[in-house]
């Protein structure tokens, strides 16, 4: 039972430091260096059909095509460079999981540290709206005007000590 046990603990840890990959080994190349571009170029790739995966983690079958056109491209001589030019301009820019800063993609690049900055400036703006009106901590109580005060005083003097007013 305890050898079972540790056989699974290592099977399990073998399987967590390297994650689980679509390539089937019909796929992969004779000469790794090659290969290893392609799985560098494959984790670059968005999967068409499953759109948050690259071509290398995804099942579908169209990611398995777009996988053997990567190794084809790589074993006609073509360089990474050529390679993602020749899938971009088959499939656009979107097969590319991180696409490049040009001027179509510009709003993707900026509209995220801008929206940051923008809540930023009013979370400032609006502090500083509160400290000038004098709102922040136990000042953002409201204060009674001098006719409640005295109709407080009259109610708390009428109350007779430890009784509460139903």
């Amino acid at each position: 039972m305890k050898r079972a046990a540790v056989i699974l603990a290592l099977a399990l840890t073998v399987m967590a430091g390297s994650p689980a990959r679509a390539v089937q080994p019909d796929e992969i190349m004779a000469d790794p260096v090659k290969e290893g571009r392609a799985r560098e170029l494959s984790k670059e790739l968005r999967c068409m059909v499953c759109q948050n995966q690259s071509i290398d983690d995804s099942d579908a079958p169209l990611a398995r095509d777009l996988r053997l056109l990567v190794r084809e491209r790589i074993s006609a001589g073509d360089s990474d460079s050529q390679v993602i030019d020749f899938l971009v301009a088959r499939y656009g820019e979107f097969v590319l999981l991180k696409p490049r800063f040009n001027p179509h993609t510009v709003l993707l690049w900026l509209l995220p540290p801008l929206a940051l900055m923008g809540g930023g400036i009013a979370l400032w703006v609006y502090s500083n709206r509160r400290q000038r009106t004098g709102q922040s901590g136990e000042d953002a109580l409201m204060k009674l005007t001098p006719e409640e005060e005295k109709r407080l005083e009259r109610l708390l003097a009428a109350e007779p000590p430890g009784e509460k007013a139903d």
